[in-house]
């Protein structure tokens, strides 16, 4: 029998992070209904249990992949507004549906009714931390502030959700980022 690093299970440094890598891909690929322990288990070499671990169920799964979103779409959006842009509204939005158009299942699953932000308490964090990084490109204070993020999100999740539904369609040779800005750009 070889013991060769090919035929070798792989170890993992952190196992918590290399799950999480994996189910993003996953996530990706096949959707959140086709993604479970087992088969993530199965995915990156470890025995069936291990999961269990660091994920005490596949909801704890979805949770931190949402929570991984949510840090991953305000990194973004915060990258956007440290380069100081011209609009930073019309960017941090540009930035916020060409994430999603990148990451169709894991935008779902960030937003995801089955997903009761209310009883995680790391998902809503994650979750007000990304609105707040599109609040800070809003002129403003208190409530007028709020309202107007809340009018903006609205707008840049509508235009997310209608481009992954197909909705609103990409005609042939057109560049779907381009056409992101210049609708952003009008509102």
């Amino acid at each position: 029998m070889s013991t060769s690093p090919q035929n070798a299970p792989y170890h993992h440094g952190n196992l918590r992070q290399a799950l999480l890598e994996t189910a993003l891909i996953l996530l990706e690929k096949q959707g959140e209904a086709g993604l479970g322990l087992r088969d993530l288990a199965r995915a990156i070499g470890v025995s069936p249990a291990a999961p269990y671990r660091h994920f005490d169920s596949r909801a704890a799964l979805l949770e931190a992949l949402a929570v991984t979103g949510f840090t991953r779409l305000t990194a973004r959006m915060q990258a956007v507004m440290a380069g100081r842009p011209e609009d930073p509204l019309a960017a941090t939005g540009k930035t916020y549906v060409v994430f999603a158009l990148h990451n169709p299942n894991l935008f779902r699953l960030m937003f995801s009714p089955q997903l009761k932000k209310e009883a995680r308490p790391g998902l809503r964090i994650a979750a007000d931390t990304a609105f707040d990084a599109l609040r800070q490109a809003i002129d403003g204070v208190g409530s007028r502030q709020r309202i107007r993020a809340l009018a903006a999100w609205a707008k840049v999740h509508g235009l997310a959700v209608l481009l992954l539904d197909g909705q609103i369609a990409i005609q042939a040779g057109e560049d779907s980022e381009a056409l992101v800005a210049e609708i952003i750009g009008s509102l």
